[in-house]
């Protein structure tokens, strides 16, 4: 049976600035087979360069990316959390795509990177 889609509009206020996100977030799928419990990791790999690589299953490996601005294909690395950013919206939001953003799903949405540190996955290691 489908499933109707439930279409959710969003305003968040970032800087005295509004954010509209219509449509704008997505649930994607839950855990990718071949990933671990814990997969933001093993999620952020498969998106950023089409497999698993599996040192980069744990969050803080990532960190040895080198430092980078923020801009789109680069990884948003905090203690036990990683994620790919996308799009820049407003200040410190990004939409970003997010592997077990909450409730052991990706979701691409809007989120702050206020606390990440940002690093180049395409720069060599």
């Amino acid at each position: 049976m489908a499933h109707p889609r439930h279409h959710l509009h969003r305003i968040v206020y970032v800087s005295n600035a509004m954010v509209s996100l219509a449509d704008n977030d997505r649930v994607l799928n839950g855990r990718p087979a071949g990933c671990p419990h814990a997969f933001c990791g093993c999620e952020a790999s498969l998106y950023r360069f089409g497999r698993i690589i599996p040192q980069l299953n744990l969050a803080s490996n990532w960190r040895r990316f080198p430092r980078a601005a923020p801009a789109p294909g680069m990884a948003a690395v905090r203690s036990g959390h990683v994620m790919i950013l996308q799009q820049h919206l407003d200040g410190n939001v990004w939409y970003a795509h997010d592997g077990n953003s909450g409730g052991h799903v990706t979701r691409e949405h809007a989120v702050s990177i206020a606390g990440y540190t940002i690093v180049d996955p395409s720069a060599a290691r």
